[in-house]
């Protein structure tokens, strides 16, 4: 089996639910008191969150790729970025090892792919939402034109992930509003739901939506048990 090398932290909330889903998923598949191999990096959130404030990308791409060397020196054998929004930052972090790196938007790209869906709607943070390093990969790598909310969604989005989801707190009056930005986006031809923030799923699942929904958190751990059981 090989040794998955997660770079998590951002926050801790959603490493829980990789480091969980990864476990399972190895157990399932390989049976008996099988577990994941698993090196873990795990931030504190408030240094990453105030370089992404202060617009410090290049601070913080220098410190995931740091977590990333020191994942392979520890005998990872792949890396995984438990996070959608540091995604912008790596190229910074493949980079600086010679390890495969599980790169989230391809992972998800290939769901909403099998699920049918053409332009599927993308919650997120701010930075994903706005920023075209997601987006446009999406776009140019895979031919998939995912939208976005408008300005008053992506802040409400934001705002839920942010000051709630990292915090550990769940909310049914956000879970309901989140559920109107959906709303929105459905009469505007939205087919699916990219949850593109890794919290997401903490509030929102396939049953709370009539579209295809791509929990991203979930996709992503799949893959590195793929990768790890990879003959």
């Amino acid at each position: 089996m090989r040794t998955i090398g997660l770079i998590g932290g951002m926050s801790w909330e959603s490493t829980a639910i990789y480091y969980r889903l990864v476990n399972e998923g190895v157990r399932e598949r390989a049976g008996g008191l099988h577990s994941a191999r698993v090196l873990l990096w795990s931030f504190d959130f408030d240094e990453i969150a105030r370089m992404q404030t202060a617009g410090d990308w290049a601070g913080a791409g220098a410190a995931l790729a740091g977590a990333a060397h020191a994942l392979e020196r520890g005998g990872a054998d792949v890396v995984v970025l438990c996070t959608n929004t540091m995604h912008k930052v790596a190229d910074a972090i493949a980079a600086a090892t010679d390890l495969p790196f599980l790169h989230l938007a391809d992972v998800t790209a290939a769901a909403i792919k099998a699920a049918g869906c053409r332009r599927p709607l993308l919650l997120a943070t701010r930075y994903t939402m706005e920023d075209d390093f997601y987006v446009g990969r999406l776009r140019e790598r895979h031919g998939i034109d995912a939208m976005v909310p408008d300005a008053e969604g992506r802040t409400l989005v934001h705002g839920v992930i942010y000051d709630e989801l990292c915090r550990g707190v769940v909310r049914d009056a956000s879970r309901q509003a989140l559920l109107g930005v959906v709303a929105r986006a459905r009469s505007q031809g939205a087919d699916g739901v990219i949850l593109g923030c890794t919290e997401l799923g903490m509030i929102l699942g396939q049953g709370d939506c009539q579209e295809p929904v791509l929990d991203t958190t979930a996709l992503h751990a799949a893959a590195a048990v793929d990768f790890a059981l990879a003959a």
